[in-house]
C-alpha cells in the first residue's frame, strides 16, 4: 500500500515563508525544518513573507514594460554584443542553453562599476566586470533596476543566514565573499510566444551558478524544475511570491547536500508574451567557496558529477564557464583568446 503522506506532490513547490523568523523561537523552529527539507529535497521553493511591497515590484515591471515598448533601434542600440563585460540586450534567439538558442530577448544589469581588463596572469572572469548599458530614453529604468538589486541583495541575504542556521551551519560563514564587491546580477525578461518553428524552448534545461536565485514570474506560467521522478514539473505563479532555487555554490559548499536543480522554461502559446525577473546572488567573482561546516555533512553525497558541466568553488570560472556559452556572439568578438588559449 502506498504510503500517501510521504508521496511526493509535484503539484506545487515548498511554500516558505521568512516572516516566520520574527515570530519566536517555535515558528522560526518550523521555518528552518521546512526550509532545510525544500533545499536538501528539492533545490526550489516559493518565497512569502520576503517584505518587498507591492510599490516596489510596480516601480521594477513598470519601467520593465517601458523597455520592452521602445522601438526595436533603440533597445539594438544597448546591444551586449557591443559589451566585453556581457552586459547590455540581447536578442530573441542570440542566447543559447545547451548548444540551442532560447526564444526570450533580454537586458542583462550587474552592479554599476568600472570597467576591469585583466591584466597578466589575472583570470579572465574579470572581464565580468564592467559598466552596464542603459537606455537614454528611460532614465527611471536605471533608478528601478539598481534599486531592485539593493533591495533583493538584502533579502537574499537574510535568506542564506536562515538556510545555513536550517541546517546547523554558521550563519554567516559566507558573509566575507559577499559585501560591497559582490557580483549580483539581474535579468529583465521577455518570452515573446512561441519560435513558430515547432521549438518550445524559452530557455533550455540548466542549473543557476551562484549562491541563491530569486524569481519575478508574471501570471502566464512556463517555468518548469525536475524533480525527484526525473520529469519536469510546472510551477504554477502565485501572487507576491518569489521563486527560489539554488545555485551550483551552495552544492559545491554543501559536496552536494544542498542541490542545484534543472529548470527550464516552455515559450508560451502563440503570441502570448511572458514576462520575468531573475536576481541572482552571487558572491565576489574572486571569491573561493570554502566547505561549509554543517552536522550534516557526513552524509552529503557528492557534487553532481557532469563533464559536461564541471563545477568550481571559484565562482568567477562558474560565471565564465557560462557565460561564454550562453552568448557565443560576445564570446567571438571580445574573447576569442579565452575560447581559444594560446
Amino acid at each position: 500500500m502506498t504510503n500517501t503522506a510521504t508521496t511526493p506532490s509535484y503539484d506545487q513547490l515548498p511554500i516558505i515563508d521568512l516572516a516566520a523568523a520574527d515570530r519566536g523561537p517555535r515558528e522560526r523552529a518550523l521555518l528552518h525544518e521546512q526550509l532545510h527539507g525544500a533545499a536538501h529535497d528539492v533545490g526550489f521553493f516559493q518565497l512569502v513573507g520576503h517584505g518587498v511591497t507591492r510599490a516596489e515590484t510596480d516601480a521594477l515591471l513598470d519601467a520593465m514594460h517601458a523597455f520592452f515598448r521602445l522601438p526595436e533601434a533603440d533597445r539594438l542600440a544597448l546591444d551586449n554584443v557591443n559589451s566585453p563585460h556581457f552586459r547590455g540586450y540581447t536578442r530573441t534567439g542570440d542566447e543559447r542553453t545547451g548548444g540551442a538558442r532560447d526564444w526570450r530577448d533580454q537586458l542583462d544589469i550587474g552592479a554599476e562599476r568600472p570597467a576591469r581588463v585583466p591584466g597578466p596572469g589575472e583570470p579572465a572572469y574579470w572581464w565580468l566586470q564592467g559598466p552596464n548599458q542603459w537606455p537614454a530614453a528611460l532614465p527611471e529604468l536605471r533608478t528601478a533596476a539598481l534599486a531592485w538589486i539593493d533591495r533583493l541583495g538584502a533579502v537574499a541575504r537574510r535568506l542564506l543566514h536562515e538556510l545555513l542556521t536550517a541546517i546547523g551551519a554558521p550563519a554567516d560563514f559566507y558573509d566575507p565573499v559577499f559585501g560591497e564587491h559582490a557580483h549580483p546580477h539581474l535579468k529583465l525578461v521577455r518570452y515573446p510566444g512561441s519560435a513558430g518553428d515547432g521549438t518550445d524552448q524559452g530557455v533550455g534545461a540548466h542549473k543557476d551558478y551562484g549562491f541563491l536565485t530569486l524569481l519575478l514570474q508574471d501570471r502566464i506560467g512556463g517555468l518548469q524544475v525536475q524533480r525527484a521522478d526525473g520529469l519536469f514539473h510546472d510551477v504554477p505563479p502565485i501572487e507576491g511570491a518569489f521563486v527560489v532555487n539554488l545555485g551550483e555554490l551552495l552544492e559545491v559548499a554543501t559536496d552536494g547536500y544542498l542541490v542545484a536543480t534543472n529548470h527550464r522554461v516552455v515559450s508560451p502559446p502563440g503570441a502570448t508574451e511572458r514576462f520575468s525577473v531573475p536576481f541572482f546572488y552571487n558572491p565576489r567573482l574572486d571569491a573561493r567557496v570554502a566547505p561549509l561546516p554543517f552536522p550534516h555533512a557526513s552524509t552529503a553525497p557528492g557534487v553532481t558529477d557532469d563533464p559536461g558541466n564541471p563545477l568550481f568553488a571559484e565562482y568567477g570560472l562558474n560565471e565564465l564557464k557560462g557565460k561564454l556559452r550562453a552568448h557565443p556572439l560576445v564570446a567571438q568578438r571580445h574573447h576569442a583568446e579565452v575560447l581559444s588559449p594560446a
